[in-house]
């Protein structure tokens, strides 16, 4: 199984950034691949979406959200709440080993792995195998600085980075 990245996202002054690292993991002690794009545009690069898990569930995972968008012309909650029916209804799709954040102007949403859609309390959220670093770094930052998100987003990816083993410094940010 291919395992590995740190997800990050952070809302601050009207702005939200969302930032991933580059690694794949190939079970405990390979890197596969050191430059992969997690962090994707979609719906008229209306929406950012970034995503953790299996390389390939989470690129189904991206299509299917990318489809509900479509079909929701672009509403962020609605799309997001239709797909996590469809995960646990699918018998294939309730197998995924995927999780998605999913933000937009006005919404930051975490799309679990058992097809829940969480809206995190404050304005930051991060998954993957480094997330917990990355989200410790991002509230820790979010406080106490004058960062722009995009700011901060690479930086807690960075701190992630020199944590992690499963995350690199080989980091994409956009912002929204």
């Amino acid at each position: 199984m291919i395992y590995a990245t740190t997800i990050v996202a952070a809302r601050k002054g009207g702005k939200t950034a969302i930032g991933g690292d580059g690694q794949v993991t190939l079970g405990q002690n390979t890197i596969m691949k050191h430059k992969a794009r997690k962090i994707r545009r979609l719906y008229n690069n209306q929406v950012i979406v970034g995503f953790a898990g299996s390389a390939a569930d989470s690129f189904t995972l991206s299509e299917k959200f990318e489809a509900k968008l479509e079909e929701y012309s672009g509403n962020l909650q609605r799309a997001a709440v239709e797909l996590a029916k469809d995960w646990r209804s699918d018998k294939i799709l309730r197998k995924l080993d995927a999780m998605l954040i999913a933000v937009d102007a006005k919404d930051m949403l975490v799309i679990s792995g058992t097809g829940e859609v969480i809206e995190p309390d404050d304005c930051v959220c991060a998954i993957g195998s480094g997330g917990g670093y990355a989200l410790a770094a991002a509230k820790a930052l979010i406080e106490t600085s004058e960062l722009e998100p995009a700011e901060i987003v690479r930086k807690a990816l960075t701190i992630a980075a020199s944590i992690c083993v499963y995350t690199n410094d080989n980091i994409v940010v956009e912002e929204i």
